[in-house]
């Protein structure tokens, strides 16, 4: 999580600036493509939907000339697809700040058991916030994912069958 798009320098929360809040994904080609990122993406939010500000706006953050043109062509297909305009912004990428520490894995943060858990686990805040187990816990709690994909990988998510019994539930009361 942290910001991007202005010219702020080093942007906070309370002072944006004209940054807008984002996550940055760094991703192995050869696993997954740019292309699958951008349909994730699209599948991820409402792009009709015009932002209320300059903070919570849609923005795609392209790193070369290969990323533009998906980006516009999948913006395209998009408005074919909805039929109505698409607010998202196809924009180069310039700098990426990292949030401050109190807003990463923020929905996490709300489950004190799962959190001390993880701060267990990753006792340096750069391996929490870089985890993908973490990752994929805060989705869950907050709304991503179904209580079945859950069950599915809550193996590989390294937490203890308390934290388990609590996610599963946290989970379930959710859906």
């Amino acid at each position: 999580m942290g910001y991007a798009g202005g010219t702020t320098k080093n942007p906070t929360y309370y002072q944006l600036g004209d940054h807008s809040e984002t996550i940055q994904v760094d991703y192995d080609p050869a696993r997954i493509s740019y292309r699958d990122l951008l349909d994730v993406f699209w599948a991820s939010h409402r792009p009709e939907t015009p932002p209320y500000s300059q903070q919570y706006k849609s923005i795609i953050f392209y790193h070369d000339d290969g990323q533009r043109g998906l980006a516009l062509e999948t913006k395209r297909l998009q408005e074919e697809r909805i039929g109505k305009s698409v607010h998202t912004e196809v924009r180069p990428f310039a700098t990426f700040y990292t949030a401050e520490d109190y807003h990463q894995k923020y929905r996490l943060h709300q489950e004190p058991e799962l959190l001390l858990e993880y701060r267990a686990i990753y006792p340096q805040f750069k391996d929490f916030v870089s985890s993908t187990a973490v990752a994929r816990v805060n989705g869950y709690i907050a709304g991503y994912g179904s209580l079945e994909s859950l069950i599915v990988e809550i193996d590989d998510l390294g937490l203890t069958p308390k934290g388990r019994e609590k996610l599963t539930g946290v989970v379930g009361r959710t859906r």
